[in-house]
């Protein structure tokens, strides 16, 4: 085992004894009951619901929520070690990570006292998967931009539009949705709203399971409101705040979305350390070839430098720092880093690395979108321009 694989033994403050026990007993349970099956998760494009049903009785959802509602109350860096030991095995297997450390928190923070005792406690055990519904075919980034209205009707909301690159919205039984519900509102991010949205809502159905060039396991879906009735007891939070309520939370998406990033970088170095040591060319290994060294060499000291911002920021989000500047300069950064590093590892791989039945070819794959999902790269120097005063 490298150290590149091994990098959360090295120094960082945020992990303690309890986190290094909840990671050893996690990447047991991964091992026997995941990594055996995943080849074929990613071939049939689906990972099935007893993987979520499992994930939950071993106690491995939404270690962050409150034992009030059943949760184990353990810090965000129990939400690293779940996200870094799911990275490890493949990207498609990303779900409950977006379910517990990204949708349930919302739940957490602007549900009323009902809405988080109905939920929570199946979010816990697994028999509630959550989605977030933000994107639509024509607004992405933009999240102000959103079609998607609801409009009051007595004691419903009849919303209409539609909802697309939907991660777990297949399986998900519980969608927190953005809408319009004042669709005329200045300026345009003051109309939006957010709803609970349960499966078997009358008028939302969904549309195909997307096709996609990589996370191929990962359920990702269109989603359709026509008509659809739901409750105003299903409004989270305030009528008109769901702007606010997205931009308070994205910090620590993007956060996970740079740590996600730098953990399949961090496998990917791993993968072509080993693979240039064993592979042979000219009568000798192709590790000792000066441009192998130093493209190994350029390598290691970016994930190494990555790994040493991501852990100053994780600390300091746990601190309840505001750190949007540098968390946007890590997400662009190192998703950008990890995708140039892609093509650098699968070169050092030869023709092999074109092969499947070789994981860099499926991190090759899977790492093309991170620098696009949880606000695009692009967006992220838009956000650090501002913040620096341009």
């Amino acid at each position: 085992m490298t150290a590149a694989h091994d990098s959360h033994k090295t120094a960082r403050p945020y992990l303690t004894e309890e986190h290094h026990m909840f990671r050893e007993s996690l990447r047991k349970f991964l091992e026997k009951e995941v990594e055996p099956h995943f080849e074929k998760w990613e071939e049939d494009e689906f990972i099935p619901r007893s993987y979520w049903n499992r994930m939950g009785e071993n106690g491995y959802l939404c270690p962050q929520v409150s034992p009030e509602y059943g949760g184990l109350g353990l810090d965000f860096g129990f939400s690293i070690v779940l996200a870094e030991e799911i990275g490890k095995v493949g990207g498609g297997l990303g779900g409950p990570g977006l379910h517990s450390s990204i949708v349930v928190p919302y739940l957490e923070s602007f549900g009323t006292e009902e809405q988080k005792r109905k939920y929570l406690p199946k979010c816990i055990s697994g028999e509630i998967v959550t989605a977030i519904a933000m994107t639509e075919p024509a607004a992405g980034s933009d999240v102000a931009g959103i079609r998607t209205t609801a409009v009051r009707q007595g004691d419903h909301y009849i919303v209409n539009g539609e909802k697309t690159f939907i991660t777990n919205g297949i399986h998900a039984d519980l969608i927190i949705v953005a809408v319009k519900t004042d669709p005329k509102a200045t300026p345009a991010h003051k109309g939006v709203s957010l709803l609970l949205v349960e499966r078997d809502t009358p008028g939302f159905s969904r549309g195909k399971k997307l096709k996609k060039v990589g996370l191929r396991s990962q359920d990702t879906a269109e989603l359709i409101f026509e008509d659809a009735k739901v409750p105003v007891s299903q409004l989270l939070g305030e009528e008109g705040k769901g702007f606010y309520y997205l931009m308070h939370k994205l910090q620590q998406e993007r956060i996970l979305a740079a740590a996600g990033a730098l953990v399949a970088a961090e496998d990917m170095l791993e993968l072509t350390i080993s693979y240039v040591k064993q592979r042979k060319a000219f009568g000798r290994p192709i590790s000792t070839f000066q441009n192998t060294q130093f493209e190994i060499a350029e390598m290691a000291t970016d994930v190494q430098m990555a790994r040493t911002f991501v852990d100053d920021l994780i600390v300091r989000h746990m601190q309840g720092q505001d750190v949007v500047t540098q968390v946007s300069m890590a997400k662009w950064w190192i998703t950008d880093m990890a995708r140039r590093m892609a093509p650098r590892c699968m070169q050092l791989h030869g023709g092999y690395g074109f092969m499947e039945e070789y994981k860099i070819a499926r991190r090759y794959r899977d790492i093309a979108v991170s620098p696009i999902f949880a606000g695009s790269n692009e967006i992220m120097k838009v956000i650090i321009a501002k913040n620096l005063g341009l």
